[in-house]
Parts: C-alpha cells; structure tokens; sequence
C-alpha cells in the first residue's frame, strides 16, 4: 500500500499528540493574562515558566534512559500524557502560587516523561528509508493541534472575554481524549538487550551519552546544539512584528499562520527527506531559517513579515522531524529513548540560553543585531553539517549506510517528536 507506513500506531500516536496540542494550545495565549489576574507579577511569571521548561528539558533524558532500562515505552507516554491533561483543571482548583508552581511543574514533567519514549515507539513503526514521512506525519499533526488550539481559544474569549477559569477546565476535554487514546497502542517486544546501568535516584546520569554514544552521534546533535544556542523563542519574532506597527490580532494571525504553514509542510518535508536525503533538507531548512532572521532584522514593512513567517514555517517542517530522524538513524534500537530524550534534554537549556542571550542584544543594539547573531550562527552550522563527515554507521546488528538517510538496513527505527 502506498501509505503502509502509516501504521496504526502512528495514527493513534499522532492524533494524540493533535488533542495534546489543542489542549495546550488553548492556554498559550492566554496563560500570561490568567497569571497576572490572580496576582501573579512578571518577574514570578518569568521564575514559573524558567522552573517548567528546566524541569521539562532534564527530565526528557532522565526518563529516556530510564524507558530504555526497563525496555518498556507505553507507560511512561501514558503516565506522561495523563499528567499534563491533570494539570490544566488543577490549575483553576486554587490560585496559592506553590499549588500553580505545582500543576505547572506537573505539566512540563509529563512532557518530559513521554518525549523519549513516545519518539522511540514511533521509531519501531518505520523503516529507515519511510522515517523522513513518519517524522513528518507526525510533525503535521502535532502542529495542526497548535493551530486549532489558538483558534479555539479566540473564539471563546471573544464571546466569554476574561473568563479564564472555564477555559481552563475545557482544556481537560482533548487532554483526556489524548490519555484514552493512547490505551489503543500496541507497543512491539525489544529484540536488543537493554543498558545494563541505571539508577533512579541520579537525574542527570543520561548526559553521559552524548560521550558514549556513537561519533555521528556526537558530530550531529553537538552543530544541532549549536544552532540550539542561538534560536531563541518565537516570541522574538512576534515582539518584532509588533514593533513595525503589525495589530494584536495579526501578531496572534501571524503565529497561527506559521503553524498552519508548518502542519501543512511537515509531511511533504518528511517525504523529500527520505527522496533526496535528510541532509540536504536539514541543511535547506538551516539556510531558510537564516535569511529569515536576517529579513526580520532588516525589514520596516507589514507584508514581509508576513512572507517570512511563511518561509519560518517551512524551515520548522524541514528541521524538527528531520533532525531526529537523522539521530534515530545514528543510534541503536536499545538507546533511542536515551538518544532522543538527551538531544531533546540539551535542546531545552540551549532554549533557555539562547533566549536570555537574545533578549540581552535586543536591549543593547536593537533587534537588527539580535536576529543577525542568530542568522550568521544558523548559516554557519548548516555549512558544518553539510560537510562534516557523518558516514558512521549505526550501532546496530546490521551493516551501516554511508550517508545516513535513507539507505539503512531492515532494522525498523524511527522516532517522532511530541509535544
């Protein structure tokens, strides 16, 4: 069949990751108001949501290497789903700001607990020559939930404004959906031994991967983290579309423009990664993210920005997939989780890093310089990646493939990112 990679797993993982989305979707815009309506100030915001994205960004690896230990994925991406669709009512239960801390906190940890294992099952659904597409598949869903989300959202408020609360307690709808949902996946028996060594009680024990694992490994995700360092949050982009005059309601159509943009493309991307190699596409999508920012430093006019927040969703479709299809290509079965949710771990705190590090060049020479740093930074790993060699094989029980594509042996392995 033509789309017999799309397996039910897939499906099941993918449309569950769309009703996450939506759910969490529907509180992004809005968070920061519901916060500041219960007496929360900007600085206690800040502190908030640095402590769940730190929490979230440690514990993908820790709980990646910890699903590879015990050869087991569905628990944790069920325990992981369940407890970010909790925290969405406990957030309205009471406004004491350690019982906030707390909901969020369980938020971000269930990303955390789900991401390495979630990816390392939907590595197991593919092929290396179909990961480009199940990446990409996935990626499309996962975003599609990021337009619907928002969308909802609006409309609500528009006819309910101020009324957070309710929200909030709506949002548990598709959170729960996407808890039952993943009862309906089968998770296939480890065929490799598992790591021998782990230890609950030390958080940070997955870090040494990135030193044991395999060169390609190290090569890859170390110019990844590079890039990771200098791409900071999107809201940048918005603050700049706001700057040269763009409404409140079009900075909001502009993010869910590039959502739509990059749900539409993620698959397509996925595909012609898998057709024309996943270093080329990542290497494309790395220059498109780079005269992007250089546009967005420059640029005094409406519509440009618009065009460039069209360019900024192909660029997501063409790197976020892509990338961990690529290190699910360079790791062995046993340690995807752990590969995947280490990459991911260290992706968080760049993110943190790059951020701060924006901000920063923004208040001293203005946004021209902070998205300039950020283009020449992302110009430069994508020449990096383009020519460092990445020829070694995985660590597999089959032969290697010379350029890490598509061209790798029977061994099923794929992974997807989720949110």
């Amino acid at each position: 069949m033509k789309y017999a990679y799309l397996t039910r797993n897939v499906w099941i993982l993918s449309l569950v990751s769309l009703f996450t989305d939506v759910s969490s979707e529907m509180l992004y815009p809005v968070m920061p108001l519901f916060l500041k309506s219960i007496g929360f100030s900007v600085v206690i915001i800040g502190l908030l949501e640095g402590v769940a994205e730190a929490v979230a960004g440690l514990s993908k690896g820790y709980f990646g290497q910890w699903s590879d230990h015990c050869e087991r994925r569905l628990p944790f991406v069920q325990v992981g789903y369940a407890l970010s669709a909790i925290s969405k009512p406990m957030m309205v239960a009471f406004t004491w700001a350690w019982w906030v801390f707390l909901a969020r906190t369980l938020d971000r940890l269930g990303k955390g607990m789900r991401t390495g294992a979630r990816d390392a099952l939907l590595s197991d659904e593919a092929t290396p020559t179909t990961k480009g597409r199940v990446f990409g598949f996935h990626r499309g869903m996962d975003t599609l939930g990021a337009v619907i989300g928002p969308v909802l959202a609006l409309l609500y408020l528009h006819y309910f404004p101020g009324d957070y609360r309710t929200l909030f307690l709506a949002a548990f709808a598709p959170g729960f959906i996407a808890v039952a949902a993943t009862f309906l996946v089968r998770e296939r028996p480890q065929i490799e031994p598992a790591p021998r060594h782990f230890s609950t009680w030390n958080l940070t024990a997955f870090a040494t991967y990135w030193r044991k694992g395999p060169t390609a490994y190290r090569r890859l995700t170390g110019g990844l983290l590079v890039f990771a360092l200098f791409n900071s949050s999107d809201v940048f982009l918005l603050l700049k579309a706001k700057e040269i005059g763009v409404g409140d309601t079009g900075v909001v159509g502009l993010y869910i423009f590039y959502n739509l943009v990059y749900a539409a493309a993620a698959f397509p991307m996925g595909a012609l990664a898998d057709r024309l190699g996943i270093r080329r596409v990542l290497v494309g999508g790395l220059l498109v993210f780079s005269l992007v920012y250089v546009g967005m430093g420059l640029t005094t006019e409406g519509w440009v920005v618009g065009a460039l927040f069209f360019l900024y969703g192909l660029y997501a479709a063409a790197t976020e997939g892509v990338s961990k299809a690529w290190i699910s290509n360079i790791c062995a079965r046993k340690d995807t989780a752990t590969a995947l949710g280490t990459f991911t771990a260290f992706q968080s705190i760049a993110a943190l890093v790059a951020s701060s590090f924006t901000g920063l060049l923004w208040h001293q020479f203005g946004a021209a310089v902070a998205f300039g740093v950020s283009a020449v930074i992302a110009a430069g790993v994508s020449i990096y990646i383009a020519v460092v060699p990445l020829q070694v094989g995985p660590q597999r029980t089959n032969a290697t493939e010379p350029e890490t594509t598509s061209v790798r042996p029977s061994h099923s392995s794929n992974s997807a990112q989720n949110r």
